[in-house]
């Protein structure tokens, strides 16, 4: 029973990402905002069409579904310089965690997490209660 109890919240730690934080490499959702709509950086909203029909997409995200088998080919399309700066964000930062290093393998050299997401995590509060907004389609 303590067995499963510790990897329950070992689970529930990873899935809401509660020892996210703000670090060389990430961005606060108001610095990822602000520089999105800046032109500064692209921001790649990485959710599920489904999540994005619920919360709406962060203005100045492009929704990529990081499910989509040609997600890279997106990318390269949306983004041909793998050296420019693309924000990832999803729902709590654990997402983007793990493509930010699937990208780097890809050969991206300026990947950046924003690690608080949509929904927030340890890192912060997140998209929408700091009261940032969205478009919906």
């Amino acid at each position: 029973m303590i067995g499963a109890l510790a990897v329950g919240g070992v689970t529930t730690a990873r899935w809401f990402n509660l020892s996210g934080r703000i670090t060389d490499g990430t961005l606060s959702v108001q610095d990822a905002h602000t520089a999105a709509r800046a032109g500064e950086i692209t921001l790649i909203d990485i959710r599920r069409p489904d999540e994005w029909a619920r919360t709406g997409v962060g203005e100045g995200a492009i929704p990529i579904d990081m499910r989509d088998p040609e997600f890279t080919e997106i990318l390269l399309k949306t983004i041909p310089d793998k050296d420019a700066p693309v924000a990832l964000i999803c729902a709590r930062g654990v997402r983007t965690r793990w493509l930010a290093k699937r990208l780097a393998g890809a050969g991206f050299t300026n990947i950046i997490d924003v690690p608080e997401g949509m929904l927030g995590s340890g890192a912060g509060q997140g998209w929408l209660a700091a009261g940032l907004p969205v478009t919906r389609s």
